[in-house]
């Protein structure tokens, strides 16, 4: 039996095993990297939620801005609105403030207490302070709005479409 020292040539296929696997590799972690940043801006989305019987499907910015004034007290079918915000300093109190109201927190509570003095309200929206909580309320009280991250989403309450959009797609306006 004859040794060589000489090591066998690799053929074409067993070469091109390294480049095609580090190639595959490479599309791996792009897709996964665009997968992580689409999640995380789905994270930072805020979701308009509403009772799974409303018939309400989509609101424009304008409507929802009406809505958490408190400019329009009724549904389409006369079932009155319940305003349900998340509690100062939260994230989706942050994005409705710089987005639907275009105020500061100390403006909003100026705001609430100019249309309580004018009696045009009785009282400004209820703040919850969990997400958990404002899904509950959505849930369970069939004239109610809230905005929770879009990350907590869960069966039981029906996300609205904001101008068309839904949290995560391209051109959603509330993150």
């Amino acid at each position: 039996m004859a040794c060589s020292s000489r090591r066998p040539s690799p053929s074409k296929d067993a070469m091109a095993r390294p480049a095609t696997f580090c190639l595959r590799f490479a599309m791996a972690v792009i897709t996964l990297a665009g997968a992580t940043l689409s999640f995380a801006q789905t994270a930072q989305d805020v979701a308009v939620i509403v009772h799974p019987k409303n018939t309400v499907d989509n609101l424009t910015m304008a409507d929802l801005a009406k809505i958490f004034r408190g400019e329009r007290q009724y549904w389409r079918s006369n079932l009155p609105v319940l305003v349900l915000l998340r509690s100062s300093g939260s994230h989706e109190r942050e994005v409705l403030l710089r987005n639907v109201f275009h105020m500061t927190e100390s403006e909003y509570k100026q705001y609430w207490v100019s249309k309580i003095m004018r009696a045009e309200a009785t009282s400004p929206p209820t703040d919850l302070y969990s997400n958990g909580m404002a899904k509950e309320g959505v849930a369970s009280i069939p004239g109610s709005i809230a905005c929770i991250s879009a990350a907590d989403l869960r069966p039981g309450v029906k996300v609205v479409r904001i101008n068309g959009h839904l949290p995560g797609e391209p051109g959603y306006p509330l993150h």
